[in-house]
């Protein structure tokens, strides 16, 4: 038996040597990895001896793979943002309906990214030329134009449905970074929605937001379109600029999120008939905390990422700046509310002050200092605290998360930040307009002037379009679900299954009587 042991132990020995045997001079072990890696490595019509062209293609290749790896990895963190949006609007809002809220951040995903893919990846990049960090494909050559005032007004793109005859690395790269950016939009509205959406409405909606209303907004930005070649045309700075989404992310989210509440209504008892409103306890705070770090570690990826270039060292000042406004923004948020409001500090406010700073710094994270982006992220904190309070009070609208005040109104402010502080050590031909970008601070009155102008488009058109989209829905299926089913909790008359199963509630009061 000890014979058979030994002499299979010589045999693997002998495999495994043979496995290592390597043709030519073979490599020594190099633990700390700083010999491995040569010419050899290079593809080259002569192994190991690469001409000097083939060196040059070889870098360049390598350039393009670090960026289109980093944009990749970025985007799959905020994919991951969904988690966290998910757990703090289902922790913001009332047991009975956990499995409806959740369903709704589910859902989603798979269906804004389906409208994405048929047409509105197509409409919002399919004109916007050259794809220059990820390699340069320029097959989105396709823009809807029409001629005022002697200049051309990019309004939408026409190549790329169903990402057809785009069969390129760089396109699929920038569909998935963008996808999950326009996931962030559509899953904004689900919170101010929140208890009374019927869920087939919400489905119709999730197929509208990407097919349709986020990406013609966002087209005029970031596609080419006419916001951001106000600039070039009228000579208005670099045209309206956002960097990573204050407005076309946020903004459209929180307008969009503000047109339904409006139209479907507060939630049973949130008012009185004096029109006082009543507070609806969020039913657990510890897991809206978590979704909030979810949600600022995600966005790690989100403003970073949107240089679509691991190669751009500014991706440390862009990450620094949003760090700095994330905390500014909670700490406005928490002394506000205790000072000035409730003599509290706030959990849930704390929560959305750093996810108000977020949204701001969104916009102008590449292009301001870090002192400017602190004092951003504290003017988010106190801005998020009075507009939730008047929202809630002055013109009633029922917002259970906070979403219209984190994402709309700090979507807004994000973008005017920027016309106010960008300093001009960034941006260096951005929008096809020569030198940096500079804010009003810094000796550009225009820059302001083309964000509010983006700002005032934004309102316009995705307010008009959304309230179409949702008049449209509540001819077809209604919008709102019946009181019945409000006051007994969504999670069973929707979803056909309790979110906390085999925990009884009061269905007013949601404290758990019996296991």
């Amino acid at each position: 038996m000890i014979k058979k042991i030994i002499l299979l132990a010589l045999f693997l020995l002998s495999v495994g040597m043979g496995c290592n045997a390597q043709t030519g001079a073979p490599r020594n072990p190099d633990p700390s990895g700083v010999n491995t890696g040569n010419s050899s490595e290079i593809s080259a019509a002569t192994s190991g001896s690469p001409t000097i062209l083939e060196v040059a293609n070889q870098v360049g290749h390598n350039k393009v793979a670090l960026n289109i790896m980093w944009t990749l990895l970025t985007g799959f963190l905020v994919m991951f943002m969904q988690a966290g949006f998910a757990m703090v609007e289902t922790g913001l809002t009332r047991a009975k309906n956990v499995a409806h809220t959740m369903a709704m951040n589910l859902m989603i995903y798979p269906l804004g990214m389906l409208g994405f893919w048929v047409c509105g990846f197509a409409i919002m990049f399919g004109g916007m030329g050259t794809i220059s960090t990820l390699g340069g494909f320029n097959g989105l050559d396709h823009e809807l134009t029409i001629k005022l005032f002697g200049h051309s007004f990019g309004l939408m793109g026409t190549k790329g449905f169903f990402l057809s005859g785009t069969y390129d690395v760089a396109v699929f790269a920038l569909f998935l970074f963008q996808m999950v950016f326009m996931d962030t939009t559509a899953t904004i509205p689900t919170g101010a929605m929140a208890e009374r959406w019927k869920f087939s409405a919400f489905v119709l909606y999730g197929i509208a937001v990407g097919t349709l209303i986020y990406p013609v907004y966002g087209n005029w930005v970031w596609g080419g379109g006419w916001l951001s070649q106000l600039g070039s045309n009228f000579h208005l700075g670099h045209g309206h600029v956002d960097f990573a989404g204050s407005s076309v992310v946020h903004l459209t989210g929180g307008v969009i999120a503000f047109v339904g509440a409006w139209i479907l209504g507060p939630r049973i008892g949130k008012y009185n008939k004096n029109g006082s409103p009543n507070a609806i306890p969020a039913h657990s705070i510890p897991m809206a905390v978590i979704g909030t770090f979810i949600l600022a570690f995600g966005w790690f990826g989100f403003n970073p990422g949107s240089t679509l270039a691991g190669g751009d060292l500014r991706i440390a000042v862009v990450a620094v700046n949003t760090m700095i406004a994330s905390a500014t923004g909670a700490f406005a948020a928490m002394l506000y509310m205790w000072w000035f409001k409730t003599k509290k500090p706030d959990v849930s406010m704390i929560c959305n002050g750093l996810l108000a700073g977020l949204v701001a710094i969104t916009a102008p994270c590449a292009f301001v200092n870090v002192g400017s982006a602190a004092l951003i992220g504290l003017i988010a904190g106190i801005l998020v605290v009075e507009s939730s309070f008047f929202f809630e009070r002055k013109i009633k609208i029922d917002d259970p998360v906070g979403a219209i005040s984190v994402h709309g109104v700090n979507g807004a402010w994000g973008i005017i930040a920027l016309g106010l502080f960008a300093d001009g050590t960034y941006g260096d031909g951005w929008n096809g307009v020569a030198g940096t970008v500079k804010g009003l601070f810094y000796g550009d009155p225009g820059q302001l002037l083309a964000e509010c102008i983006g700002l005032l488009a934004n309102l316009i058109y995705v307010g008009l379009i959304s309230w179409l989209v949702f008049k449209l829905i509540d001819l077809i299926v209604g919008n709102r679900v019946s009181a019945k089913s409000e006051m007994e909790g969504l999670d069973f008359p929707e979803m056909g299954a309790e979110g906390y199963a085999g925990i009884k509630l009061d269905k007013n009061s949601e404290t758990p009587l019996s296991r």
